[in-house]
């Protein structure tokens, strides 16, 4: 089973050699691994050439944003499954690639849903993002699984298509509605924690962002036609909350 790794990447020269490192020191060898980068400015491209024969493919052009080069990305995969890995994040340890194929060679599922740890850049953890007690019905009410955590078979993209473009922060929300949701594909919660991810993303910053991803997430449903409370979406903070005080 070949695993395709993609990371998106622009001025992450900070960041992005802990990440090919990561990937590079994975016990599981069947993995290609692609690194999509927009033209960055700083010295990301010198860091990507540094670590040539660790990288399987990878392209430096102008797009049309993150989700953009993440569907370049999926267009030169050629493996059975595909992860996203962040240019700022790192595999939660060597091995998971390993435990990913092998959950996959023992489940006949088209994706699987884990795991991911937040950390600040002292490293602390600030929280554990799990999909345990997660449901595709959680999307009606504003939940999605940690997007970094799901492994999909790459024919899924071929039969549902990519990322839409016509969202800024939700497009993997909308992706994630319409292949589990809309499209019903089976997958399974795996347990695995696959990634250590740094705090302060694209869509976890802020009241401006909250508001923004809370109009993405509707628009994401209402395109695939799906029913939903508005007002439950608004008030999933609240959600959560109750939630965490019943665990």
């Amino acid at each position: 089973m070949k695993i395709s790794l993609i990371t998106v990447c622009y001025n992450s020269a900070e960041t992005i050699e802990k990440t090919i490192v990561s990937v590079a020191s994975q016990t599981y060898e069947n993995i290609e691994y692609i690194i999509i980068d927009g033209n960055s400015k700083d010295n990301t491209l010198e860091i990507i050439q540094k670590y040539n024969n660790q990288i399987s493919k990878w392209i430096s052009e102008p797009d049309k944003g993150l989700y953009d080069a993440m569907n370049k990305g999926v267009n030169l995969a050629t493996g059975d499954l595909i992860g996203i890995l962040n240019s700022d994040d790192t595999f939660d340890s060597d091995s998971v690639i390993e435990k990913i194929a092998n959950f996959h060679k023992e489940n006949n599922i088209d994706a699987s849903v884990g795991n991911i740890i937040q950390h600040r850049a002292d490293g602390k953890i600030v929280r554990v993002y799990t999909s345990k007690y997660w449901n595709s019905e959680k999307l009606r009410i504003g939940f999605m699984p940690p997007h970094p955590s799901i492994f999909f078979k790459r024919e899924l993209f071929n039969e549902y298509g990519g990322y839409n473009l016509g969202f800024k922060i939700g497009a993997d929300y909308e992706l994630i509605t319409r292949f589990f949701l809309k499209n019903k594909i089976v997958w399974k919660y795996s347990g695995i924690t696959t990634t250590a991810m740094l705090v302060g993303g694209l869509s976890s910053s802020g009241a401006s962002s909250y508001k923004l991803i809370t109009k993405e997430i509707q628009k994401a449903l209402s395109m695939n036609g799906i029913d939903f409370s508005p007002l439950k979406i608004k008030m999933r903070f609240l959600w959560k909350i109750i939630g965490f005080l019943r665990k």
